[in-house]
Protein backbone atom coordinates (compact mmCIF):
# COMPACT_ATOMS: atom_id res chain seq x y z
CA UNK A 1 0.00 0.00 0.00
CA UNK A 2 0.99 3.18 -1.08
CA UNK A 3 2.23 6.09 1.29
CA UNK A 4 2.57 9.44 0.71
CA UNK A 5 5.18 11.93 2.87
CA UNK A 6 4.51 15.57 2.63
CA UNK A 7 6.98 18.64 2.99
CA UNK A 8 7.90 22.42 1.55
CA UNK A 9 7.96 22.23 -1.85
CA UNK A 10 10.73 24.40 -3.13
CA UNK A 11 11.27 22.99 -7.07
CA UNK A 12 8.73 21.81 -9.27
CA UNK A 13 8.58 18.98 -11.29
CA UNK A 14 7.65 15.14 -11.23
CA UNK A 15 10.14 12.43 -11.25
CA UNK A 16 10.66 8.72 -10.17
CA UNK A 17 13.66 6.93 -9.28
CA UNK A 18 15.47 5.01 -7.17
CA UNK A 19 16.64 6.19 -3.46
CA UNK A 20 20.15 6.91 -2.60
CA UNK A 21 21.24 8.42 0.40
CA UNK A 22 23.71 10.90 1.44
CA UNK A 23 26.92 8.94 2.88
CA UNK A 24 27.71 8.66 6.42
CA UNK A 25 29.64 12.04 7.91
CA UNK A 26 33.32 12.25 7.95
CA UNK A 27 33.53 10.32 11.77
CA UNK A 28 34.51 12.58 14.41
CA UNK A 29 38.68 11.88 15.13
CA UNK A 30 39.29 11.09 18.61
CA UNK A 31 40.90 13.25 21.62
CA UNK A 32 44.14 12.12 21.50
CA UNK A 33 47.33 13.64 22.82
CA UNK A 34 49.97 15.09 20.08
CA UNK A 35 53.32 13.76 20.66
CA UNK A 36 55.25 16.75 21.64
CA UNK A 37 58.22 14.80 22.89
CA UNK A 38 60.08 16.42 19.69
CA UNK A 39 59.90 20.28 19.35
CA UNK A 40 59.01 20.42 15.63
CA UNK A 41 55.78 17.98 16.44
CA UNK A 42 53.65 20.87 17.20
CA UNK A 43 55.33 23.23 13.93
CA UNK A 44 54.94 19.89 11.63
CA UNK A 45 51.29 19.58 12.77
CA UNK A 46 50.25 23.04 12.25
CA UNK A 47 52.01 22.58 8.60
CA UNK A 48 50.11 19.85 7.97
CA UNK A 49 46.73 22.00 9.15
CA UNK A 50 47.99 24.51 6.87
CA UNK A 51 48.45 21.90 3.92
CA UNK A 52 45.11 20.61 4.44
CA UNK A 53 42.83 24.04 4.94
CA UNK A 54 44.85 25.06 1.34
CA UNK A 55 43.88 22.24 -0.50
CA UNK A 56 40.40 22.07 0.34
CA UNK A 57 40.39 25.66 -0.35
CA UNK A 58 41.95 25.70 -3.44
CA UNK A 59 39.43 22.54 -4.34
CA UNK A 60 36.48 24.38 -3.77
CA UNK A 61 37.66 27.73 -5.51
CA UNK A 62 38.35 25.69 -8.97
CA UNK A 63 34.70 24.37 -8.66
CA UNK A 64 33.60 27.57 -8.33
CA UNK A 65 35.72 28.86 -11.58
CA UNK A 66 34.34 26.26 -13.53
CA UNK A 67 30.48 26.61 -12.04
CA UNK A 68 28.04 29.83 -12.92
CA UNK A 69 25.90 32.31 -11.50
CA UNK A 70 24.57 31.24 -7.84
CA UNK A 71 26.36 28.17 -7.85
CA UNK A 72 29.50 30.12 -8.34
CA UNK A 73 28.74 32.13 -5.70
CA UNK A 74 28.06 29.70 -3.22
CA UNK A 75 31.34 27.72 -3.66
CA UNK A 76 33.52 31.06 -3.43
CA UNK A 77 31.77 31.60 -0.04
CA UNK A 78 32.39 28.41 1.18
CA UNK A 79 36.00 28.55 -0.21
CA UNK A 80 36.26 32.02 1.87
CA UNK A 81 35.28 29.97 5.03
CA UNK A 82 37.77 27.36 4.23
CA UNK A 83 40.36 30.28 4.30
CA UNK A 84 38.68 32.17 7.10
CA UNK A 85 41.44 33.53 9.80
CA UNK A 86 39.41 33.18 12.41
CA UNK A 87 38.92 29.10 11.99
CA UNK A 88 42.67 28.50 11.28
CA UNK A 89 43.83 30.58 13.80
CA UNK A 90 41.94 28.91 16.76
CA UNK A 91 42.97 25.27 15.00
CA UNK A 92 46.59 26.32 15.61
CA UNK A 93 46.19 27.13 18.96
CA UNK A 94 44.69 24.18 19.91
CA UNK A 95 47.59 22.45 18.72
CA UNK A 96 49.80 24.44 20.20
CA UNK A 97 48.47 25.23 23.41
CA UNK A 98 46.38 21.80 24.05
CA UNK A 99 48.48 19.62 21.80
CA UNK A 100 45.54 18.19 19.67
CA UNK A 101 46.47 16.37 16.84
CA UNK A 102 45.56 18.27 13.61
CA UNK A 103 42.54 17.24 12.94
CA UNK A 104 40.65 17.68 16.50
CA UNK A 105 41.90 20.95 16.70
CA UNK A 106 39.88 22.00 13.64
CA UNK A 107 37.50 19.60 14.07
CA UNK A 108 36.80 21.83 18.34
CA UNK A 109 38.09 24.62 16.03
CA UNK A 110 35.16 24.33 13.60
CA UNK A 111 32.26 23.38 16.59
CA UNK A 112 33.50 26.40 18.43
CA UNK A 113 32.78 29.00 16.01
CA UNK A 114 29.54 27.01 14.88
CA UNK A 115 28.07 27.45 18.36
CA UNK A 116 29.01 31.19 17.97
CA UNK A 117 27.04 31.41 14.62
CA UNK A 118 23.74 29.36 15.59
CA UNK A 119 22.14 31.60 18.13
CA UNK A 120 22.82 34.92 16.02
CA UNK A 121 19.88 34.27 14.46
CA UNK A 122 19.68 33.96 9.78
CA UNK A 123 21.27 34.52 7.80
CA UNK A 124 24.14 34.39 10.27
CA UNK A 125 23.10 31.36 11.67
CA UNK A 126 23.02 29.56 8.63
CA UNK A 127 26.97 29.82 8.48
CA UNK A 128 27.44 27.27 11.08
CA UNK A 129 26.17 24.35 8.45
CA UNK A 130 29.13 26.03 5.96
CA UNK A 131 31.82 26.13 8.50
CA UNK A 132 30.71 22.20 9.82
CA UNK A 133 31.27 21.32 5.82
CA UNK A 134 34.26 23.01 5.91
CA UNK A 135 35.56 20.98 9.00
CA UNK A 136 34.59 18.00 7.45
CA UNK A 137 36.44 18.30 3.96
CA UNK A 138 39.46 19.69 6.28
CA UNK A 139 39.98 16.72 8.62
CA UNK A 140 38.96 14.29 5.61
CA UNK A 141 41.78 15.85 3.54
CA UNK A 142 44.13 15.07 7.11
CA UNK A 143 43.05 11.32 7.83
CA UNK A 144 42.37 10.43 4.15
CA UNK A 145 38.75 9.23 4.59
CA UNK A 146 36.26 10.24 1.55
CA UNK A 147 35.65 13.73 1.69
CA UNK A 148 31.61 14.86 2.01
CA UNK A 149 29.87 14.97 -1.42
CA UNK A 150 27.32 13.83 -3.42
CA UNK A 151 27.31 10.17 -4.45
CA UNK A 152 27.79 9.24 -8.03
CA UNK A 153 25.84 4.98 -8.06
CA UNK A 154 26.03 5.41 -11.88
CA UNK A 155 22.58 5.58 -12.70
CA UNK A 156 19.80 8.22 -12.47
CA UNK A 157 18.68 8.97 -8.59
CA UNK A 158 16.71 10.41 -5.75
CA UNK A 159 18.82 11.97 -3.68
CA UNK A 160 17.79 11.62 0.09
CA UNK A 161 19.29 13.45 3.07
CA UNK A 162 19.33 15.51 6.38
CA UNK A 163 20.04 18.84 4.69
CA UNK A 164 22.86 19.45 1.80
CA UNK A 165 25.70 21.38 2.18
CA UNK A 166 26.07 24.32 0.01
CA UNK A 167 28.91 23.53 -1.88
CA UNK A 168 27.65 19.85 -2.51
CA UNK A 169 24.31 21.38 -4.00
CA UNK A 170 26.60 23.51 -5.93
CA UNK A 171 28.01 20.26 -8.01
CA UNK A 172 24.78 18.85 -8.39
CA UNK A 173 24.28 16.57 -11.96
CA UNK A 174 20.73 16.79 -12.64
CA UNK A 175 21.12 14.49 -15.43
CA UNK A 176 21.99 12.21 -12.28
CA UNK A 177 19.90 13.16 -9.75
CA UNK A 178 16.37 13.55 -10.59
CA UNK A 179 14.55 14.65 -7.42
CA UNK A 180 15.89 16.10 -4.04
CA UNK A 181 14.26 15.11 -1.04
CA UNK A 182 15.50 16.33 2.64
CA UNK A 183 14.27 15.97 6.01
CA UNK A 184 15.74 19.42 7.20
CA UNK A 185 15.53 22.71 5.34
CA UNK A 186 13.37 25.33 4.28
CA UNK A 187 11.90 27.13 1.02
CA UNK A 188 14.59 29.82 1.20
CA UNK A 189 17.79 27.44 1.91
CA UNK A 190 21.01 27.02 -0.32
CA UNK A 191 19.42 24.05 -1.21
CA UNK A 192 16.03 25.21 -2.01
CA UNK A 193 17.75 27.97 -4.30
CA UNK A 194 20.13 25.71 -6.23
CA UNK A 195 17.57 22.98 -6.87
CA UNK A 196 15.34 25.49 -8.56
CA UNK A 197 18.29 26.75 -10.44
CA UNK A 198 18.99 23.40 -11.49
CA UNK A 199 15.83 22.50 -12.63
CA UNK A 200 15.76 19.48 -10.29
CA UNK A 201 12.26 18.67 -8.50
CA UNK A 202 13.16 19.30 -4.69
CA UNK A 203 10.94 19.06 -1.17
CA UNK A 204 12.18 20.25 1.98
CA UNK A 205 11.69 19.50 5.93
CA UNK A 206 9.79 16.32 4.70
CA UNK A 207 8.17 14.70 7.22
CA UNK A 208 9.59 10.97 7.76
CA UNK A 209 12.60 11.62 4.67
CA UNK A 210 14.86 9.67 7.19
CA UNK A 211 12.93 6.64 7.20
CA UNK A 212 13.48 6.56 3.63
CA UNK A 213 15.91 3.37 2.57
CA UNK A 214 18.71 2.84 0.32
CA UNK A 215 16.97 1.20 -3.26
CA UNK A 216 13.32 1.82 -2.66
CA UNK A 217 11.52 3.49 -5.55
CA UNK A 218 9.98 6.48 -4.59
CA UNK A 219 7.98 9.11 -6.48
CA UNK A 220 8.49 12.95 -5.95
CA UNK A 221 6.16 15.84 -6.92
CA UNK A 222 8.25 18.88 -6.41
CA UNK A 223 5.31 21.52 -7.20
CA UNK A 224 2.83 19.40 -4.92
CA UNK A 225 5.25 18.71 -2.03
CA UNK A 226 4.60 15.22 -2.05
CA UNK A 227 6.91 11.86 -1.71
CA UNK A 228 5.25 8.83 -2.87
CA UNK A 229 6.57 5.44 -1.22
CA UNK A 230 5.66 1.74 -2.44
CA UNK A 231 4.27 3.26 -6.02
CA UNK A 232 2.57 1.59 -8.28
CA UNK A 233 3.98 0.68 -11.57
CA UNK A 234 1.29 2.91 -13.41
CA UNK A 235 2.51 5.75 -10.57
CA UNK A 236 6.04 5.39 -11.57
CA UNK A 237 5.42 5.42 -15.44
CA UNK A 238 2.99 8.56 -15.19
CA UNK A 239 6.24 10.65 -13.59
CA UNK A 240 8.29 9.08 -15.98
CA UNK A 241 6.45 10.00 -18.54
CA UNK A 242 5.93 13.22 -16.96
CA UNK A 243 9.13 15.23 -18.24
CA UNK A 244 9.04 18.69 -18.25
CA UNK A 245 8.58 20.34 -21.28
CA UNK A 246 11.41 22.22 -22.08
CA UNK A 247 9.34 25.25 -23.28
CA UNK A 248 11.42 29.11 -23.97
CA UNK A 249 10.57 32.36 -23.00
CA UNK A 250 9.89 34.73 -25.89
CA UNK A 251 10.61 37.41 -24.10
CA UNK A 252 7.58 39.13 -23.41
CA UNK A 253 5.90 38.71 -20.16
CA UNK A 254 2.49 38.95 -20.07
CA UNK A 255 -1.03 37.90 -19.19
CA UNK A 256 -3.59 36.00 -21.22
CA UNK A 257 -5.48 39.83 -21.97
CA UNK A 258 -1.99 42.02 -22.48
CA UNK A 259 -1.13 42.84 -19.42
CA UNK A 260 2.31 43.63 -19.22
CA UNK A 261 4.20 41.87 -16.55
CA UNK A 262 8.53 41.97 -16.76
CA UNK A 263 10.27 38.73 -16.25
CA UNK A 264 13.84 39.39 -15.46
CA UNK A 265 16.52 37.72 -13.97
CA UNK A 266 19.25 37.55 -11.05
CA UNK A 267 22.67 37.49 -11.85
CA UNK A 268 25.68 37.68 -9.55
CA UNK A 269 28.59 38.15 -12.08
CA UNK A 270 29.02 38.50 -16.17
CA UNK A 271 28.71 34.60 -16.78
CA UNK A 272 25.73 34.56 -15.08
CA UNK A 273 24.03 38.27 -17.32
CA UNK A 274 25.15 35.71 -20.55
CA UNK A 275 23.29 32.77 -18.99
CA UNK A 276 20.01 35.50 -18.32
CA UNK A 277 20.58 36.82 -22.22
CA UNK A 278 20.45 33.28 -23.42
CA UNK A 279 16.81 32.48 -21.47
CA UNK A 280 15.40 36.12 -23.11
CA UNK A 281 15.19 37.57 -19.92
CA UNK A 282 13.80 41.05 -20.35
CA UNK A 283 16.14 42.47 -18.46
CA UNK A 284 18.14 42.21 -14.70
CA UNK A 285 16.04 42.78 -11.66
CA UNK A 286 18.52 42.07 -9.05
CA UNK A 287 22.56 42.58 -10.27
CA UNK A 288 24.14 41.11 -6.77
CA UNK A 289 27.58 43.41 -6.81
CA UNK A 290 28.59 41.68 -3.78
CA UNK A 291 30.91 39.11 -6.16
CA UNK A 292 33.73 42.13 -6.54
CA UNK A 293 33.64 42.48 -2.71
CA UNK A 294 33.47 38.89 -1.34
CA UNK A 295 36.64 37.56 -0.11
CA UNK A 296 38.88 40.82 0.13
CA UNK A 297 40.69 42.65 3.14
CA UNK A 298 40.25 45.78 1.22
CA UNK A 299 37.29 47.67 -1.01
CA UNK A 300 38.38 47.15 -4.39
CA UNK A 301 39.31 50.49 -6.59
CA UNK A 302 36.55 52.53 -8.62
CA UNK A 303 38.29 51.38 -11.29
CA UNK A 304 37.70 47.29 -10.79
CA UNK A 305 34.11 48.36 -9.83
CA UNK A 306 33.96 50.06 -13.03
CA UNK A 307 35.26 46.83 -14.80
CA UNK A 308 33.62 44.43 -13.24
CA UNK A 309 29.97 46.16 -13.20
CA UNK A 310 30.77 46.89 -16.87
CA UNK A 311 30.82 42.92 -17.64
CA UNK A 312 27.14 42.77 -17.04
CA UNK A 313 25.55 45.87 -18.02
CA UNK A 314 27.00 44.95 -21.56
CA UNK A 315 25.17 41.84 -22.06
CA UNK A 316 22.05 44.28 -21.69
CA UNK A 317 22.40 46.98 -24.16
CA UNK A 318 19.28 48.74 -24.07
CA UNK A 319 17.49 46.84 -21.55
CA UNK A 320 17.01 47.30 -17.88
CA UNK A 321 19.67 46.54 -15.42
CA UNK A 322 18.49 46.93 -11.99
CA UNK A 323 22.13 47.39 -9.49
CA UNK A 324 21.59 46.25 -5.78
CA UNK A 325 24.30 48.77 -3.66
CA UNK A 326 27.24 46.35 -1.31
CA UNK A 327 24.55 44.03 0.50
CA UNK A 328 27.65 43.13 3.30
CA UNK A 329 26.90 42.64 6.76
CA UNK A 330 25.53 39.47 8.79
CA UNK A 331 26.48 36.09 6.49
CA UNK A 332 28.52 38.32 4.04
CA UNK A 333 30.99 40.23 6.71
CA UNK A 334 33.56 42.50 5.21
CA UNK A 335 36.26 43.77 7.51
CA UNK A 336 36.20 47.65 5.79
CA UNK A 337 32.18 47.89 6.41
CA UNK A 338 31.57 45.45 8.98
CA UNK A 339 32.52 44.62 12.54
CA UNK A 340 32.89 41.22 14.11
CA UNK A 341 31.77 41.44 17.20
CA UNK A 342 28.05 42.85 17.08
CA UNK A 343 25.90 40.29 19.04
CA UNK A 344 23.20 40.02 16.47
CA UNK A 345 24.54 40.58 13.17
CA UNK A 346 21.14 39.58 11.28
CA UNK A 347 19.74 42.65 13.18
CA UNK A 348 22.53 45.24 12.92
CA UNK A 349 24.65 46.61 10.41
CA UNK A 350 24.39 45.59 7.05
CA UNK A 351 22.88 46.51 3.81
CA UNK A 352 22.59 50.31 3.21
CA UNK A 353 23.64 50.61 6.82
CA UNK A 354 26.92 50.06 6.80
CA UNK A 355 26.60 53.56 4.85
CA UNK A 356 26.04 55.07 8.15
CA UNK A 357 29.99 54.56 9.23
CA UNK A 358 31.14 54.22 6.05
CA UNK A 359 29.60 56.65 3.74
CA UNK A 360 32.91 56.79 1.32
CA UNK A 361 32.22 53.42 0.37
CA UNK A 362 28.64 53.65 -0.71
CA UNK A 363 30.16 56.76 -2.41
CA UNK A 364 32.65 55.00 -4.44
CA UNK A 365 30.59 52.59 -5.51
CA UNK A 366 27.54 54.68 -7.07
CA UNK A 367 30.84 56.13 -9.02
CA UNK A 368 31.60 52.92 -10.28
CA UNK A 369 28.11 52.35 -11.13
CA UNK A 370 27.91 55.73 -12.83
CA UNK A 371 31.11 55.57 -14.77
CA UNK A 372 29.75 52.03 -15.81
CA UNK A 373 26.52 53.00 -16.76
CA UNK A 374 28.28 56.54 -19.25
CA UNK A 375 30.45 53.64 -20.88
CA UNK A 376 27.61 50.96 -21.46
CA UNK A 377 24.11 51.53 -23.35
CA UNK A 378 21.90 49.29 -20.65
CA UNK A 379 18.48 51.35 -19.23
CA UNK A 380 20.88 51.45 -15.08
CA UNK A 381 18.85 51.64 -11.94
CA UNK A 382 19.84 51.33 -8.47
CA UNK A 383 18.84 50.07 -5.40
CA UNK A 384 19.46 50.00 -2.07
CA UNK A 385 19.45 46.57 0.25
CA UNK A 386 17.66 46.93 3.90
CA UNK A 387 15.89 50.40 3.77
CA UNK A 388 13.65 50.60 6.57
CA UNK A 389 12.92 54.12 7.25
CA UNK A 390 12.02 57.36 4.79
CA UNK A 391 15.18 59.08 6.07
CA UNK A 392 17.39 56.23 4.50
CA UNK A 393 15.56 56.12 1.44
CA UNK A 394 15.53 60.05 1.16
CA UNK A 395 19.29 60.03 1.94
CA UNK A 396 19.90 56.94 -0.67
CA UNK A 397 18.26 58.97 -3.10
CA UNK A 398 19.82 61.94 -2.92
CA UNK A 399 23.55 60.04 -2.87
CA UNK A 400 22.25 58.62 -6.54
CA UNK A 401 21.55 61.88 -7.72
CA UNK A 402 24.73 63.42 -6.78
CA UNK A 403 26.58 60.96 -9.23
CA UNK A 404 23.57 61.14 -11.83
CA UNK A 405 21.92 58.35 -11.27
CA UNK A 406 18.06 59.07 -11.47
CA UNK A 407 16.36 55.61 -11.16
CA UNK A 408 16.97 55.48 -7.26
CA UNK A 409 15.09 52.56 -5.46
CA UNK A 410 14.34 50.73 -2.34
CA UNK A 411 14.69 46.95 -1.61
CA UNK A 412 11.95 45.94 1.00
CA UNK A 413 12.83 43.64 3.58
CA UNK A 414 11.94 44.95 6.57
CA UNK A 415 8.37 44.84 7.45
CA UNK A 416 8.70 48.55 8.15
CA UNK A 417 8.99 49.68 4.78
CA UNK A 418 6.49 47.80 3.71
CA UNK A 419 3.97 49.04 6.35
CA UNK A 420 5.40 52.27 5.67
CA UNK A 421 5.74 52.28 1.62
CA UNK A 422 3.66 54.58 1.12
CA UNK A 423 6.47 57.38 2.57
CA UNK A 424 9.12 55.50 1.33
CA UNK A 425 8.17 55.96 -2.00
CA UNK A 426 7.67 59.24 -1.41
CA UNK A 427 11.51 59.22 -2.16
CA UNK A 428 12.09 55.94 -3.88
CA UNK A 429 11.47 55.42 -7.82
CA UNK A 430 11.03 52.05 -7.64
CA UNK A 431 10.56 49.13 -5.54
CA UNK A 432 11.84 45.50 -5.31
CA UNK A 433 10.60 43.19 -2.62
CA UNK A 434 13.27 40.67 -1.50
CA UNK A 435 10.92 38.48 -0.36
CA UNK A 436 13.67 35.60 1.98
CA UNK A 437 14.36 38.19 4.46
CA UNK A 438 11.12 39.76 4.46
CA UNK A 439 9.50 36.22 5.03
CA UNK A 440 12.38 35.44 7.44
CA UNK A 441 11.83 38.88 9.34
CA UNK A 442 8.20 38.89 9.49
CA UNK A 443 7.67 35.13 10.58
CA UNK A 444 10.54 35.67 12.96
CA UNK A 445 11.74 31.69 11.51
CA UNK A 446 15.25 30.79 10.75
CA UNK A 447 15.01 29.57 6.97
CA UNK A 448 17.18 26.23 7.35
CA UNK A 449 15.28 24.81 10.28
CA UNK A 450 13.16 22.18 8.68
CA UNK A 451 11.04 22.33 11.99
CA UNK A 452 9.86 25.93 11.09
CA UNK A 453 9.70 25.49 7.00
CA UNK A 454 5.98 25.96 7.41
CA UNK A 455 6.53 29.87 8.06
CA UNK A 456 9.23 30.45 6.04
CA UNK A 457 8.01 30.62 2.34
CA UNK A 458 6.18 33.50 1.19
CA UNK A 459 2.67 31.67 0.67
CA UNK A 460 2.33 32.91 4.16
CA UNK A 461 -0.89 34.90 4.05
CA UNK A 462 1.05 37.72 6.80
CA UNK A 463 3.76 38.14 4.02
CA UNK A 464 1.88 38.37 1.15
CA UNK A 465 -0.17 41.07 3.50
CA UNK A 466 3.01 43.04 3.55
CA UNK A 467 3.57 42.85 -0.23
CA UNK A 468 0.13 43.93 -1.08
CA UNK A 469 1.13 47.09 1.50
CA UNK A 470 4.53 47.67 -0.44
CA UNK A 471 2.38 47.94 -3.83
CA UNK A 472 -0.69 49.70 -2.61
CA UNK A 473 1.77 52.40 -0.69
CA UNK A 474 4.10 52.30 -4.15
CA UNK A 475 1.57 52.58 -6.53
CA UNK A 476 -0.21 55.32 -4.77
CA UNK A 477 3.28 57.16 -5.34
CA UNK A 478 2.73 56.34 -9.37
CA UNK A 479 6.21 53.65 -8.23
CA UNK A 480 6.37 50.22 -9.69
CA UNK A 481 7.16 47.57 -7.24
CA UNK A 482 9.05 43.89 -8.44
CA UNK A 483 10.08 41.09 -6.50
CA UNK A 484 13.73 39.54 -6.84
CA UNK A 485 13.25 36.65 -3.50
CA UNK A 486 12.64 33.55 -4.47
CA UNK A 487 8.65 33.58 -4.36
CA UNK A 488 9.28 35.05 -8.21
CA UNK A 489 10.75 32.01 -9.41
CA UNK A 490 7.04 30.14 -8.48
CA UNK A 491 5.40 29.80 -11.05
CA UNK A 492 2.19 29.10 -9.05
CA UNK A 493 2.89 32.09 -6.37
CA UNK A 494 3.54 34.02 -9.53
CA UNK A 495 -0.09 35.37 -10.46
CA UNK A 496 -0.68 35.93 -6.91
CA UNK A 497 2.00 38.21 -7.03
CA UNK A 498 0.65 39.82 -10.41
CA UNK A 499 -2.77 40.19 -8.18
CA UNK A 500 -0.87 41.69 -5.58
CA UNK A 501 0.00 44.59 -7.37
CA UNK A 502 3.51 43.84 -8.51
CA UNK A 503 4.92 44.79 -11.86
CA UNK A 504 7.72 42.77 -12.48
CA UNK A 505 9.51 39.71 -11.26
CA UNK A 506 13.04 38.22 -11.37
CA UNK A 507 14.60 34.92 -11.09
CA UNK A 508 16.77 32.45 -11.56
CA UNK A 509 16.77 32.44 -15.83
CA UNK A 510 16.03 28.75 -15.54
CA UNK A 511 12.51 29.48 -13.97
CA UNK A 512 11.65 32.29 -16.90
CA UNK A 513 10.03 29.86 -19.51
CA UNK A 514 7.65 28.35 -16.55
CA UNK A 515 6.63 31.78 -14.90
CA UNK A 516 5.80 33.44 -18.29
CA UNK A 517 3.66 30.23 -19.37
CA UNK A 518 1.69 30.15 -16.51
CA UNK A 519 0.97 33.63 -16.79
CA UNK A 520 0.02 33.64 -20.50
CA UNK A 521 -2.62 31.23 -19.44
CA UNK A 522 -4.72 33.70 -16.86
CA UNK A 523 -5.61 37.04 -17.39
CA UNK A 524 -5.34 40.04 -14.80
CA UNK A 525 -8.41 39.79 -13.31
CA UNK A 526 -8.08 36.13 -12.39
CA UNK A 527 -4.59 37.11 -10.95
CA UNK A 528 -6.30 39.56 -8.58
CA UNK A 529 -8.87 36.33 -7.62
CA UNK A 530 -6.27 34.39 -6.97
CA UNK A 531 -4.41 36.65 -4.54
CA UNK A 532 -8.39 37.05 -2.88
CA UNK A 533 -7.98 33.77 -2.12
CA UNK A 534 -4.69 33.14 -1.48
CA UNK A 535 -5.18 36.19 1.10
CA UNK A 536 -8.69 34.51 2.79
CA UNK A 537 -6.37 31.53 3.68
CA UNK A 538 -5.55 30.46 7.32
CA UNK A 539 -1.91 29.80 6.51
CA UNK A 540 0.62 29.06 3.76
CA UNK A 541 -0.40 25.45 3.43
CA UNK A 542 -3.95 26.16 2.87
CA UNK A 543 -2.99 29.49 0.58
CA UNK A 544 -0.73 27.30 -1.89
CA UNK A 545 -3.40 24.32 -2.11
CA UNK A 546 -6.45 26.68 -2.66
CA UNK A 547 -4.32 28.66 -5.43
CA UNK A 548 -3.05 24.97 -7.33
CA UNK A 549 -6.75 23.86 -6.82
CA UNK A 550 -7.95 27.18 -8.63
CA UNK A 551 -4.83 26.65 -11.07
CA UNK A 552 -5.19 22.88 -12.07
CA UNK A 553 -6.47 23.54 -15.30
CA UNK A 554 -3.60 25.80 -16.09
CA UNK A 555 -0.71 23.83 -14.08
CA UNK A 556 -1.59 20.33 -15.19
CA UNK A 557 -1.08 20.70 -19.23
CA UNK A 558 1.94 22.30 -18.49
CA UNK A 559 3.12 19.47 -16.54
CA UNK A 560 3.30 21.93 -13.12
Amino acid sequence: MSITLTGAPVSPGRAAGVVVTMPAPVPEPPVAALDTSDASGADEAVSRLGAATSAVQERLAAQAAQATGTAADVLAVTAAMAADPTLARDAERRVREESRTPERAVWDAANALAAQLEPLGPPLSERARDVRDVRDRIVAELTGVRPPGVPSPGHPFVLVAEDLAPADTATLDPEAVVAIVTSGGGPTSHTAILARALGIPAIVAVRGADDLAEGETVVVDGGAGTVLRDPSDADVEAARSAVRVEREFDGHGRTADGHRVELLANVADPEAARAAVAAHAEGVGLFRTEFCFLGRDVEPTVEEQVTAYRGVLSAFSGRKVVVRTLDAGADKPLPFVTADDEPNPALGVRGLRTAVAHPEVLDRQLQAIAEAAAAESADVWVMAPMVATTDEARSFVAACEAHGLTRAGAMVEVPAAALRSRWVFEHATFGSIGTNDLTQYAMAADRLLGDLAALSTSWQPAVLELVRATCQGAHSRGRPVGVCGEAAADAVLAPVLVGLGVTSLSMTPRALADVAAVLSEVTFVRCRELARVALEQPDADAARSAVRRELADVLEPLGL
